[in-house]
């Protein structure tokens, strides 16, 4: 009986230890996100592989290799979605939401903070963790996908042009209009700008921003 639980005890360590280096390389190998920075669908993926990790530490009575099957396919689905996510602006949008503005021109949204179930008391809380105690100090605040909020005071939030610059004209090749209208501008605007600078083809643009009357532009990689 002794030598049955010593043997359980070996086989219950060993596996712990290969199962916590395999886990760990999963992880680096699906990406590099903060536990603060991770999207519904990395969170679901996160708990999942720790829960069938401890499944398969407890069950020694089931072929390790086997419970290693759920746990590779979790993370190929993953991979596989990164890269779709790569190429695609419209998933990530799904799968990791939208930046949505709580705070515009100095006064609250309600309307956005009601769609992302985000209260006023989240928002004074994540205020004074940035030294914020008053709203009126705030020209826009931003609740990040992640979470967080992103905090520009009216004495930071304007270029000298007036015009907010916290947000991307383009991203990988799209306009965004709703970036955009909060500086008053159009997509006509964006494109007549960018072919007086020699850009004709936004789809080629991979980041563009709007600063102090200038563009910022980066091409995308060609290879």
């Amino acid at each position: 009986m002794k030598g049955e639980r010593k043997v359980e005890i070996i086989e219950v360590s060993w596996r712990t230890v290969l199962l916590y280096v395999v886990i760990i390389i999963i992880f680096r190998f699906i990406g590099q996100r903060g536990i603060n920075q991770l999207n519904v669908i990395d969170l679901v993926v996160v708990l999942m592989i720790s829960e069938l990790g401890v499944v398969a530490i407890e069950d020694t009575g089931e072929s390790l290799l086997y419970q290693l099957v759920p746990i590779l396919i979790l993370t190929l689905i993953q991979i596989g979605l990164t890269y779709i996510q790569l190429k695609s602006q419209k998933l990530r949008r799904v799968l990791d939401g939208q930046p949505i503005i709580v705070i515009r021109q100095g006064k609250i949204d309600e309307k956005q903070m009601k769609k992302s179930r985000y209260n006023l008391d989240d928002l004074l809380l994540q205020l004074r963790d940035k030294n914020i105690g008053d709203i009126r100090e705030v020209d826009y605040a931003i609740l990040e996908p992640s979470g967080t909020l992103s905090v520009f005071k009216k004495s930071e939030s304007k270029d000298k042009s007036g015009s907010v610059f916290l947000l991307p004209l383009v991203i990988d090749g799209i306009i965004q209009e709703k970036h955009l209208n909060l500086i008053n501008k159009n997509s006509s605007w964006l494109f007549n700008e960018l072919k007086k600078r020699g850009y004709k083809d936004v789809k080629r643009i991979l980041y563009c921003s709007f600063l102090n009357g200038q563009l910022f532009v980066d091409i995308k990689n060609e290879s």
